[in-house]
C-alpha cells in the first residue's frame, strides 16, 4: 500500500499480486517544477568540493516526487479509478536552476 493510505494502490509493477484489475482507464500524469535555493546552491558547491551526500536536494527531490505523486493520484481518483500500476519517474531540467519531476503510470481499478 502506499503513503496515500489504504484506499489507494500505487504500483511500479504491471498488475497487483493478490488483485484483479477490473477497469483500464489510460494514463495518469503528475509533474511539480522545482527552483533550487540560492542559499542551498551555495552549500552544494562547497559540499562538492569535499564529497558526501547533498542532504537540501535529497530533500527538494524527495518533497518534488511526494507532490508528482499526489497530482496523478487527483487525477486517477476523477477517473474513478482506486490504483496506479507501473508507475515511473522521470526528470528533466527546465531552466538554470530548476526542474521538473514527472510521474506517469496506468490508472486502474482493482478488486
Amino acid at each position: 500500500m502506499s503513503e496515500f493510505g489504504e484506499k489507494f494502490t500505487i504500483s511500479n509493477t504491471e498488475n497487483i499480486p493478490g488483485r484483479q484489475v477490473t477497469e483500464f482507464y489510460g494514463i495518469v500524469t503528475g509533474s511539480t517544477v522545482r527552483a533550487k535555493h540560492i542559499g542551498k546552491d551555495i552549500l552544494a558547491g562547497l559540499k562538492n568540493l569535499v564529497g558526501g551526500e547533498l542532504k537540501g536536494y535529497t530533500e527538494l527531490l524527495g518533497e518534488a516526487r511526494q507532490e508528482a505523486l499526489r497530482r496523478m493520484i487527483a487525477e486517477a481518483e476523477s477517473m474513478g479509478a482506486n490504483a496506479v500500476v507501473n508507475v515511473r519517474f522521470s526528470t528533466s531540467s527546465i531552466a538554470q536552476g530548476a526542474a521538473e519531476l514527472f510521474a506517469y503510470g496506468t490508472a486502474v481499478r482493482v478488486e
